[in-house]
């Protein structure tokens, strides 16, 4: 379909570069792409070339700004609701616009954005009740960013109570990472790790006080979520959660043992268990106990199998956050990353693992976009659970560790998703 763009060289004609808009969807196109399809591959440079130039040169202002937010984001990679938004004000400048769909989605937007407002409030008195701020100030205080996060995952009302769920999850699963990477000394990770393990509040006793705080709060978020799928008639899915939160804990120890003992692992060995301990699989199945009746438990085991998108989603995370936050790690005691491995494992300069790092996220984008080939292993809105926790990392670590080190993008995210309605 794409040789009609093409001259008798085989080169993109360059009348297309005429039609600015034109470049634009072909350019949003071009990364569906999926492995071999040396066209679109090639239609990407020439698009990205020609669009990155027009950016600067047109004249249309509403246009220019559509360019830019797609260069720095491509539709594929956007969270849908930062992506409505932002287009929003491109739309509203378009001459040719509709007033009614206009103010249709201005009203639709404003609406949601009360719900999840009211959701926030609820989140964060939860969370300022727990009282980890005082009882356990090690850990990074980011329930707002945390509840931007599950938002990416699923804005949409009628997942509400699901929402909650996986917003508090995320809450402990970051502490629990500050536990095993910044505080806990690694005797008392021994028997933290035990105790998750057995899942049991008599292990309480053998803990220190700060890690019994922690584990008192981990068990009974889980036994609010069992109460309510037991009502449902779905507990079998509290299971697959509370293993989630099980293997979390093992994947953290294993990095605090090589801390521990000083130890770089093979490049294989160390991704083995750093994209483990990401926490998107935790994410994506926990994502999953709330969702109603779309959901089976087939969709539990696919996902404990480790399927090729949620192994893609994984990787690219991992990838990200240590290229993001590398120089920062290199300044205080903590397990190598993926960049120091790779550069020991095969001596080569940290400016070529940079580089084959970012051709790899790229490439594991079209695992992604395979696994969205009709038929589908899964319904469709699970595999959208596992795209939209990758849409969220590439917007947080994209440059910059956007959690650990809140800046510009996530402030700017959170105020226009949660903060500024919609001028009507």
């Amino acid at each position: 379909i794409f040789n009609k763009f093409k001259d008798k060289n085989g080169n993109f004609k360059e009348s297309l570069t005429a039609d600015v808009p034109g470049m634009l969807s072909f350019y949003e196109a071009a990364h569906l792409r999926k492995h071999g399809e040396d066209m679109l591959e090639e239609a990407l440079v020439f698009t990205t070339t020609h669009l990155e130039s027009a950016e600067t040169t047109d004249a249309r202002k509403p246009l220019a700004l559509q360019i830019t937010q797609a260069l720095e984001r491509p539709l594929r990679k956007g969270l849908e609701r930062v992506c409505a938004r932002g287009y929003m004000s491109i739309y509203q400048d378009d001459a040719s616009h509709s007033e009614a769909i206009l103010k249709l989605a201005k009203l639709d937007f404003n609406l949601v954005q009360s719900l999840h407002k009211k959701e926030l409030s609820e989140i964060t008195r939860w969370w300022k009740e727990l009282d980890f701020e005082k009882k356990l100030p090690f850990a990074r205080d980011r329930i707002v960013e945390l509840y931007f996060w599950i938002v990416g995952v699923y804005f949409e009302p009628h997942y509400m109570a699901t929402r909650k769920i996986l917003t508090k999850v995320i809450a402990l699963v970051s502490v629990l990472d500050d536990i095993y990477d910044a505080f806990g000394t690694y005797e008392e990770l021994v028997i933290f790790t035990g105790a998750i393990e057995r899942w049991d509040i008599n292990c309480m006793d053998e803990l220190p006080d700060y890690m019994q705080v922690f584990y008192h709060t981990l068990l009974n978020v889980y036994d609010e979520i069992e109460e309510e799928m037991v009502k449902e008639g779905r507990s079998y899915r509290v299971y697959y959660a509370k293993e989630a939160v099980k293997a979390q804990a093992r994947n953290y120890f294993a990095e605090a043992q090589w801390l521990h003992k000083d130890y770089i692992p093979s490049m294989e060995e160390y991704m083995s268990v750093a994209t483990a301990c990401v926490g998107n699989t935790l994410l994506s199945i926990t994502s999953l106990v709330g969702m109603g009746d779309i959901v089976t438990k087939e969709a539990f085991e696919w996902l404990l199998n480790d399927p090729r998108i949620l192994r893609a989603s994984n990787i690219i995370f991992r990838l990200m956050d240590d290229l993001s936050g590398y120089e920062f790690e290199k300044e205080r005691e903590h397990v190598a990353s993926s960049i120091e491995c790779y550069m020991k494992q095969y001596g080569v300069p940290e400016q070529e693992v940079l580089d084959i790092f970012n051709k790899q996220v790229t490439d594991l984008w079209k695992d992604i976009n395979e696994e969205f080939l009709r038929p589908t292993d899964v319904p469709m809105p699970v595999l959208m659970r596992v795209l939209n926790l990758t849409r969220v990392v590439d917007l947080l670590y994209k440059g910059d560790d956007g959690y650990t080190h809140v800046g510009k993008v996530m402030k700017d995210s959170v105020a226009s998703l949660f903060i500024e309605p919609v001028p009507l």
